[in-house]
């Protein structure tokens, strides 16, 4: 009898303390408590952030381009006398897949899913093997002679295959990114007429242009985007780690309900950042690019 009326305050106990837990755990899990807890992190992270990169907007983009690029200036166009954040084949990335997905979003293409046609996919992964060649030939560099190279390396090349890339990765990041995002979202093919196409390379065309006239009042406007198209590119990518983990995939219908994933995806874009900007300021002392001869 002593064990079963232990048994029995034993459940009771349980029953209690599941119940108690089960409270706690709704009253932290309401939208208002959820809100302040991401807001409370981000202001932590990208405070520490801002206050231990370099000053200014430019310097805050120069810290973007630092976690992500090795920034060799030889190899970067220059405002002035003043390397740009990136690197010219990131700077092509970056502006490329950023002005690439505005065109896209203009072209109703907002809560679009499918991929490109499979003719369209197949020249967007030329695009993308494009840079891939570039990038060896001018590798190829580094052993000064002891490795043929196609073509003589320059900027300009750098900078043509870097947009192309980026405009196929706005193209195949983009319907993931819709999938995963939004309930209902549509089939039809992000990129589906080569008229679509033709537009992307236009915008590609035009990002070249404006890099390319070395101007110093177009520049700047671009050093600073190049910088937002990799917090865009992390922060899509690391929202829709967040909806998966949550269980939250294709469960979205609206931009207020996206809201705290997109914050908790920016959130650990700038983490990132941050972890890298410490790991490779600690190893080489300084924000400038890798000490490495174009």
């Amino acid at each position: 009898m002593k064990g079963v009326g232990l048994a029995r305050w034993a459940n009771r106990y349980n029953r209690a303390m599941t119940f108690h837990f089960r409270g706690a755990l709704a009253r932290w899990a309401t939208p208002r408590t959820q809100w302040a807890l991401a807001l409370g992190v981000c202001a932590l992270v990208v405070g520490s952030w801002l206050a231990l990169t370099p000053p200014d907007l430019l310097g805050k983009a120069d810290a973007i381009g630092y976690a992500i690029c090795h920034r060799i200036d030889l190899r970067s166009f220059h405002l002035g006398v003043r390397q740009m954040p990136l690197c010219a084949r990131c700077t092509g990335i970056y502006l490329g897949a950023l002005f690439s997905m505005i065109a896209l979003a203009v072209m109703g293409r907002g809560r679009t899913g499918g991929l490109p046609t499979t003719p369209i996919l197949i020249v967007l992964i030329g695009f993308i093997g494009a840079m891939g060649v570039d990038g060896l030939n001018s590798y190829a560099g580094f052993f000064r002679g002891r490795v043929p190279q196609l073509y003589t390396p320059s900027n300009e090349m750098r900078l043509i295959t870097g947009t192309l890339c980026g405009i196929a990765v706005s193209a195949l990041i983009y319907p993931v990114f819709n999938q995963t995002l939004w309930r209902g979202w549509s089939q039809d093919p992000i990129v589906g007429r080569w008229r679509e196409l033709a537009v992307l390379v236009g915008v590609g065309v035009a990002v070249v242009g404006l890099v390319l006239s070395n101007q110093v009042v177009i520049l700047y406007p671009l050093a600073l985007l190049s910088a937002l198209g990799v917090l865009m590119l992390l922060t899509m990518l690391y929202t829709l780690g967040v909806l998966l983990i949550a269980r939250k995939e294709a469960a979205l219908t609206s931009w207020r309900q996206a809201a705290l994933p997109l914050l908790l995806g920016f959130t650990l874009a700038i983490a990132q950042i941050a972890v890298i900007d410490a790991v490779r300021y600690g190893l080489f002392g300084t924000w400038a690019g890798l000490p490495i001869a174009g």
